[in-house]
């Protein structure tokens, strides 16, 4: 079974909406966590509110530090947001540096956004996990 860490800076959004896709829909395929560069204290609650619109409930979901031993024990880590412009510049320096296979989704931070873009980044998300879950199945 493959091991996917995602990662994101706050661990508070985009992370842990992948974590939750990955664990539902890749079942028995893949094993999944997510972390953060920077850990949040608290989920937001906007992306709680999101992922309960479609059956999720993340309320008891926590950010979480990223380890040296989750990035060496990840078949692959992925990366949220390192590709995106902010301000007229890539964000490239907030991301992690891994010695594993990798690749970014160059996802928007649901950070401060209403309800309606976070809807559209977590369906992003869900797209790109379930490709992700596809990838591993035998």
């Amino acid at each position: 079974m493959k091991r996917v860490l995602f990662v994101c800076i706050h661990n508070s959004g985009r992370s842990q909406m992948a974590e939750a896709f990955a664990k539902k829909l890749g079942e028995g395929i893949i094993e999944v966590e997510s972390a953060g560069t920077s850990p949040a204290e608290s989920l937001n609650p906007v992306v709680i509110e999101a992922m309960r619109e479609i059956g999720y409930d993340m309320s008891a979901h926590h950010p979480k530090p990223m380890t040296s031993e989750m990035v060496n024990s990840a078949d692959q880590v992925i990366t949220m947001g390192c590709g995106v412009v902010l301000d007229g510049a890539v964000e490239s320096s907030i991301c992690p540096s891994v010695f594993v296979e990798s690749e970014d989704w160059a996802l928007e931070d649901p950070a401060e956004q209403p309800l309606e873009k976070v809807r559209a980044i977590r369906d992003k998300i869900q797209a790109k996990v379930e490709e992700l879950v596809k990838c591993f199945e035998v």
